[in-house]
Formats: structure tokens, C-alpha cells, sequence
């Protein structure tokens, strides 16, 4: 495998991976784009514990435990999760308000789907709701305190910069005030 030398104004490439670890040279596919456009993790793990805790509900007799009140309740709370977890995944732009009715929801069966789908459901709906509450859309990526440190030593080096493109100002000399002075009266 030969070595990719790097174009004018581009990073260093290394078998599709640049070599300082920015984003990879090569165009990402459209599921990648898709699921980096929303809270899929949030929204999977909210789906599967709804379908969990509907699954618990089709248990044998002899290892449902009846908790609080069953019926349409029991039904309706690991739909409503489910439902709110494709939401989530189709629609991630009402996140919010789909993470509150999801955490609402999975709270809920704890009464009323035999302890949340002993626990497991429960636990994966909740998760997965503060993981959607908690998503940032297009945020920058993460600096880590080293690179900070580094960058900071760099510009203490260098020392401050001056702008030097506007006329009248040297470096190192403070812009003139303009205008008519005002007189005390």
C-alpha cells in the first residue's frame, strides 16, 4: 500500500483516516449522516424497552407478577414508549417534549407492566430518554484538555497579535478615538 501524499490545504491521510484524527477523507454514507442527525441511541434504547416490557407482558402465568392496576394501562404506557421512540427517531426535532412523555411513560410501567418489565424496560426507556433530552445537534467536537493546554502555551509564546491590515494603527498601538469633542459646560 502506497503512501497518499496530501494535496494543497489538506491534512495528511493515512488508509482513509487523517493522520491529526479530524474527520476521515472519504464522504460518509447517508445511514451515518442519518443516524448523526438525531438522537438514535436515545430513541433505539426508548423502543427497546418499550418492546421489552410488551414482550414481558405475553410472559407465562407463572412468572408475571401482577403489580397495580392491569388492563388497558398495562398496554397502553410500553405502546405509548414505543411509539415515542420512533418519534424520536423520525422526528428527532420535537426531542424535548418526546423525551419528557418517554421518561413519564417508563416511570408509569413500573405500576403497571410488572415492575417495568423487571426493570430491564424500565431502565432502558429512562436511559434512553435523558440520553434524547441530553443530545446537542451539531455540536462542535470536543477539545480535550491536553489540545487546550497546548493551544494555550502556543498563543502565551507567540505573544498578543496585533491587527496590522487597518490603516493608521501600528503594532502594538492602541486605536484612535474618532470624532468632535465635547466641550464641559
Amino acid at each position: 500500500m502506497e503512501s497518499q501524499e496530501p494535496l494543497d490545504g489538506q491534512e495528511p491521510v493515512d488508509g482513509g483516516r487523517p493522520v491529526d484524527g479530524g474527520q476521515p477523507a472519504v464522504e460518509q454514507d447517508a445511514f451515518t449522516r442519518w443516524v448523526y442527525g438525531r438522537p438514535f441511541w436515545g430513541g433505539l434504547w426508548l423502543t427497546l424497552g418499550g418492546a421489552w416490557i410488551l414482550l414481558t407482558m405475553k410472559a407465562s402465568i407463572k412468572v408475571v407478577m401482577h403489580v397495580g392496576m392491569q388492563g388497558v394501562a398495562g398496554y397502553l404506557l410500553p405502546t405509548l414508549m414505543l411509539l415515542v421512540g420512533l418519534l424520536i427517531l423520525f422526528s428527532p426535532g420535537q426531542r424535548l417534549f418526546y423525551s419528557i412523555v418517554g421518561v413519564l411513560c417508563s416511570m408509569g410501567t413500573w405500576l403497571t407492566s410488572n415492575l417495568g418489565g423487571f426493570m430491564v424496560g424500565l431502565l432502558l426507556g429512562v436511559v434512553g430518554s435523558v440520553l434524547t433530552f441530553g443530545w446537542l445537534p451539531e455540536q462542535d467536537q470536543r477539545v480535550s484538555r491536553r489540545d487546550r493546554r497546548k493551544q494555550g502555551q502556543r498563543t502565551a509564546q507567540d505573544g498578543p497579535s496585533y491587527d496590522t491590515d487597518r490603516p493608521g494603527e501600528g503594532a502594538g498601538t492602541a486605536p484612535m478615538a474618532t470624532g468632535t469633542p465635547q466641550t464641559a459646560q
